[in-house]
């Protein structure tokens, strides 16, 4: 049986179980429809015109730096990976050191990876910008270099190791490599997920744990009372970054630690605390992370066969300026194949997403039996988060990662009159 067989029946195989996986595990109406129908969003209802027009304001402001930001990184991957241009870069960069394999693969890879950075860098640059202007970031210009180059470091450190072993196994093993890329793959998630918040976490934020008092101990007995193992309630210093608030539940079995932001502990009330805290418990619960963890490495699964099938095909690879799969000059192809794949899973990823915060609003709704202190929560996070709350249906359906405030809103009053409180 041929490579290209193997790959497709991987493909199909992987891809299947990633489809039923998603169909079947996702809560796709996470509130059972009340009486007289859901609730329509309304954010005129909740929200005056003065913080309706702040949140657009940000928007307006804010989308063109970063979907032009988006566009920019696919479009420099395509042109380096489907012209002979990135193979001569790869060749370039590595003839000082030999041009063995091994150094066109890293030194190729570090080029790649800082022009794509450098490319979309005044993008990003123009973001934080209007981040300033609109009081969302009080980072300094320092802080944010330092993050910048941070986050470089350790996503192409990651990315290096991993196409680094992957031509390893291409080329030694041709009929085997991807297979063994597949699983390897699909581990590679798993761990990645486990580590985060171990190692990345603390490289962008210092953490200390919350002084005892009424809200360490209402956050506590919170998560008992739903059932969910935390081992600590930890501050993070977001407050030299940002004004927004925010929480999380970070770690897993006994390094789970419910995690709130200053900001938050500062500006927000007690009780929005807890409804935020909630929230996030009902990820634990659900094993959210878990979930995501999974699909993500089924989808890791799938997506390196698709990519060796890709990488396999002749045409592909002569104008990528490459004679095969293990050819070095061919990590430029294959980063491009990556970007493509992972814009078009976007949206499916953003939608899955909605679907697993409507199901924690629910949860939280559920745990507190308080939806008027929810409606203030999201009304609070709206607003000081500088959130648009008239979003762009479209806009919406492909990049939100989480239902609009006038949605969150709306399906509160539904647990209300399902529950006989409205």
């Amino acid at each position: 049986m041929s490579v290209q067989r193997l790959l497709l029946i991987c493909l199909i195989c992987t891809g299947a179980v990633l489809l039923v996986a998603v169909v079947v595990t996702t809560p796709w109406r996470p509130l059972p429809e009340p009486p007289g129908g859901f609730t329509h969003p309304d954010a005129a209802r909740d929200f005056t015109a003065a913080e309706i027009a702040r949140g657009q304001a940000l928007a307006r402001a804010a989308r063109p730096p970063a979907y032009l930001s988006m566009a920019l990184s696919l479009v420099v991957s395509l042109v380096l990976g489907l012209t002979p241009a990135g193979a001569r870069i790869i060749e370039a960069v590595a003839r000082p050191l030999g041009g063995g394999w091994a150094w066109r693969i890293l030194l190729g890879g570090l080029a790649l990876a800082l022009i794509g950075r450098l490319a979309t860098l005044p993008f990003a640059a123009r973001l934080e910008v209007v981040r300033r202007r609109h009081g969302l970031s009080v980072q300094s210009w320092a802080s944010w270099w330092a993050d910048l180059g941070k986050g470089f470091a350790m996503s192409t450190g990651l990315l290096l190791v991993v196409v680094l072993a992957l031509y390893a196994l291409v080329r030694a093993l041709p009929r085997a490599g991807w297979l063994i890329a597949a699983g390897g793959g699909a581990l590679l998630v798993v761990a990645i997920s486990f580590l985060y918040p171990l190692l990345v976490e603390p490289a962008f934020n210092r953490f200390h744990s919350m002084p005892d008092g009424p809200l360490r101990t209402s956050l506590m007995q919170l998560a008992e009372r739903d059932g969910v193992p935390v081992k600590d309630v930890l501050v993070a210093d977001a407050s030299r970054r940002t004004t927004a608030l925010n929480a999380y539940v970070s770690g897993f079995g006994s390094t789970r630690r419910i995690v709130v932001y200053d900001t938050t502990v500062r500006d927000a009330d007690p009780r929005e605390v807890e409804l935020i805290a909630a929230h996030e418990l009902g990820h634990a619960k659900r094993n959210d992370v878990l979930h995501g963890t999974l699909i993500g490495a089924a989808a890791m699964a799938a997506g390196v066969c698709g990519l060796g099938l890709l990488m396999s095909w002749s045409p592909l690879l002569r104008r990528a300026g490459a004679d095969a799969a293990g050819d070095p000059r061919s990590l430029a192809l294959l980063l491009a194949a990556v970007a493509v794949i992972g814009t078009l899973a976007g949206p499916g990823e953003m939608l899955i997403s909605r679907r697993l915060e409507a199901r924690a609003d629910v949860h939280a709704l559920d745990l507190t039996r308080d939806p008027e202190a929810f409606i203030r929560m999201q009304h609070s996070l709206a607003v000081t988060n500088r959130s648009n709350v008239t979003p762009n249906p479209i806009l919406q359906f492909l990049f939100a990662s989480h239902p609009s405030a006038p949605e969150r809103i709306a399906s509160a009053r539904d647990w209300e009159r399902l529950h006989g409180k409205g």
